[in-house]
């Protein structure tokens, strides 16, 4: 449940701490307090989009926090799989709403997402108001409350996988049988670019040594010339070379290194040099004899290189890429060629997620019709409660195609008076009947979820008297296992609740300020008294107040 709610520089509210009661809290004040920026902060806290108009004036940032205590497993599983523990079974998420438009936030103290804050609100609290209401009115809402509110949820997963299965199987048949011409152009298509890449036959590497190959053809007359030169200089084979000079200086020093034998080293270092250099030249006249390039090699690889970056401008940018583009293409063609059995295939696999997916469907069905059944019953024993026991909810359901909710569309049709023929509730539900229409509702629904919190947003519109007393006694039945929380300016409900907070505002110094205040038995009593005769505060209404408070409080003065 929210137990605190810590709201700074948001709209006329400067600083605000707020702390609920477990039971039943009911906000009261004159209109434009600021009972609807507290609202809106909680909705903010729940990751909805804020405009950054809601930031007070004058300030650079918004700030709202909210402390929860005693969540659903199902909120506590989906915060342990984000890795957020608990702080002594409290988790607070906090929002900072910049002048930038710019969002932090933080679930106990761990940054995370605005989305993070929406994907866990429908964990920890159920707000209504009066666009819920609206939304109400229209029909294509009214299966997913009774969806809601069905224990058939294994029956609706079914249904969802196999209706996954036969679109998927369906869009694959759609595309085969959509497509023949451009099935034939494709097959042309790919037999082309086979043929293109089979006849050129590259194989990995090969655009590497081309180029390599290229390089050595393009210089290979300098290289030439220079291996000539370095051979003729090592022989010298006009007026001797450096190898004669070698080995001439080699015999002399081998001569008198015996008659001084401290020229022994120098004369094996010598003679060693000169069996090198004497390699080299055997080595020289081999690369000599092979750079005998033909003169049409050149052109040659220039055209491979041409043909190869063609490809690679097609298929990819290595040749490795070009076979593999290769083979899929041969795996595309080998199945576009067997279309017929491919497409028999599926025709079969279709047929059988289609019979499949009709049987699922009807269960569904006949599930849901039970459940809507229940559900308009249920729906009219608490209008009956709320002084609308002439009203007459029926289920219409009539049958479409298949679609991701079932083959239903179903509407709730309602008949206010006796005689009247049910009609959609657009056409008949005025604003008190659609508040108490809605009450009946969520009642019904909060028997079955986990959610702790539910907040009702001026849940008494268009109603007074003793429907406003039935609604006030609905509101503190629902808090006895649902913490509530409601807007009200219905003495009858705010007499009824177990912690009622006061908002009002002030201006000091050129500034409006909201101030929020927890209502102790007399100001309680005046508070009633002011919503019962407006701002007078006549000894009648004060008595009258009074008489409310211990009426419907016994034990609580």
């Amino acid at each position: 449940m929210l137990t605190n709610i810590y709201i700074e520089n948001v709209a006329v509210i400067e600083k605000a701490s707020i702390d609920f009661g477990g039971a039943f809290n009911v906000l009261t004040g004159e209109t434009g307090a600021g009972k609807s920026i507290i609202i809106d902060s909680i909705n903010a806290i729940m990751g909805q989009r804020v405009s950054k108009e809601l930031i007070r004036s004058g300030e650079k940032q918004a700030f709202i926090s909210a402390v929860f205590s005693d969540v659903s497993e199902e909120a506590k599983k989906k915060l342990d799989e984000w890795g957020i523990d608990s702080d002594e079974g409290e988790y607070i998420l906090q929002r900072t709403i910049s002048a930038q438009g710019k969002n932090t936030c933080r679930i106990n103290g761990r940054p995370t997402t605005l989305s993070s804050f929406k994907d866990i609100s429908p964990y920890l609290i159920n707000i209504y108001g009066q666009n819920e209401g609206y939304d109400f009115m229209t029909a294509d809402s009214h299966i997913k409350y009774i969806d809601a509110i069905g224990d058939y949820h294994d029956v609706v997963e079914d249904y969802k996988s196999k209706y996954a299965v036969y679109s998927d199987v369906k869009r694959k048949l759609d595309s085969m049988s959509d497509n023949i011409r451009d099935r034939e152009r494709k097959i042309d298509l790919l037999q082309y670019q086979i043929g293109e890449i089979e006849d050129a036959d590259p194989t990995p590497g090969e655009i590497e040594e081309l180029a390599q190959r290229r390089q050595l053809l393009m210089n290979g007359e300098k290289i030439r010339t220079g291996a000539a030169q370095a051979y003729s200089a090592l022989t010298g084979e006009d007026e001797g070379g450096i190898l004669s000079s070698l080995e001439d200086v080699s015999g002399l020093l081998e001569e008198i290194s015996q008659l001084y034998p401290d020229l022994d080293s120098i004369s094996e270092r010598i003679r060693s040099a000169y069996e090198e250099l004497n390699d080299c030249h055997y080595e020289l006249r081999g690369i000599y004899d092979d750079l005998d390039f033909d003169p049409n090699e050149l052109e040659e690889v220039e055209e491979r290189r041409e043909l190869l970056s063609k490809l690679s401008a097609k298929y990819g940018g290595t040749v490795e890429e070009i076979l593999e583009y290769c083979d899929n293409a041969k795996k595309e063609l080998e199945s576009l060629i067997s279309y017929d059995i491919n497409k028999g295939n599926l025709e079969r696999k279709f047929e059988e997620a289609k019979k499949e997916l009709t049987l699922a469907a009807r269960k569904l069905t006949e599930v849901r019709t039970k459940a809507a059944e229940k559900f308009s019953a249920d729906v009219m024993r608490e209008l009956k409660y709320l002084d609308m026991p002439n009203v007459v909810m029926v289920p219409n359901i009539t049958s479409c195609g298949f679609t991701p909710n079932g083959c239903d569309v179903l509407e709730l049709l309602i008949s206010p008076n006796p005689g009247e023929e049910p009609k959609p509730l657009s056409k008949i539900a005025s604003g008190g009947e659609l508040s108490r229409l809605m009450l009946a509702v969520k009642t019904i629904i909060a028997e079955k979820d986990e959610i702790d919190t539910l907040i009702f947003d001026e849940i008494d519109t268009g109603i007074s008297g003793s429907a406003a007393s039935k609604v006030g006694s609905k509101l503190e039945q629902l808090s006895q296992t649902h913490q509530v929380l409601c807007i009200t300016h219905q003495a009858q409900i705010a007499a009824l609740a177990s912690e009622h907070l006061f908002i009002s505002k002030k201006v000091e110094k050129g500034k409006t300020f909201t101030v929020v205040k927890e209502l102790d038995f007399e100001e309680r009593k005046r508070e009633l008294s002011r919503i019962i005769d407006g701002t007078d505060y006549s000894e009648v209404s004060l008595q009258h107040a009074e008489q409310m408070l211990r009426r419907q409080n016994t034990g609580k003065a």
